[in-house]
């Protein structure tokens, strides 16, 4: 072996030491930060992570599971039409505020803009009941606008939508 290598062999392997030495330092570092980590403190959290995410996290299978899917979809369905939206206000332009504004000020999915009397003309003439189903069941109209059920919130009762429907057209006129 020439000087030359053994001068490379000798850096070569200082370098190897030095990254070995700096691996045990970070690996210390590491089990010094976890040990004051603090450590979980609920015992019931694995099971409320269990029951949120039953829904998403449950296998179905043939028949069976297809029923116990259609029990699952209707018991959350249920339970989020249970729970009253925004106190159970029916005041018309709270409802609004919280929910109907962020399409009809900006006119997304072809939403009338609130005010515009040219764009709410056609759907007042249809009359108050229509306009209160279209916002309840859901509507497709022929030009490609879309209104969700309930305004994409099923905690809202219908009273509610009617209110905010009512509030809407109010302002529009």
């Amino acid at each position: 072996m020439s000087k030359s290598d053994r001068a490379t062999v000798r850096q070569l392997s200082l370098m190897i030491g030095g990254l070995c030495v700096l691996t045990l330092v970070l690996i210390f570092s590491a089990l010094a930060i976890y040990r004051h980590e603090p450590k979980e403190t609920n015992p019931h959290q694995a099971a409320q992570v269990a029951e949120r995410i039953a829904p998403a996290g449950s296998v179905y299978a043939g028949n069976t599971g297809r029923a116990a899917m259609q029990a699952a979809a209707d018991a959350a369905t249920k339970a989020a039409a249970s729970q009253v939206a925004y106190g159970g206000t029916t005041d018309g332009k709270t409802i609004y505020d919280h929910l109907c504004t962020s399409c009809h000020t900006s006119g997304i999915a072809g939403a009338p803009k609130l005010g515009d009397k040219a764009m709410w003309a056609p759907r007042i003439a249809q009359g108050i009941d229509t306009l209160v189903s279209h916002a309840i069941h859901g509507y497709h109209g022929p030009d490609g606008n879309f209104m969700p059920a309930k305004g994409g919130n099923p905690a809202l009762t219908d009273a509610q939508i009617k209110s905010a429907v009512e509030w809407i057209v109010g302002q529009s006129k």
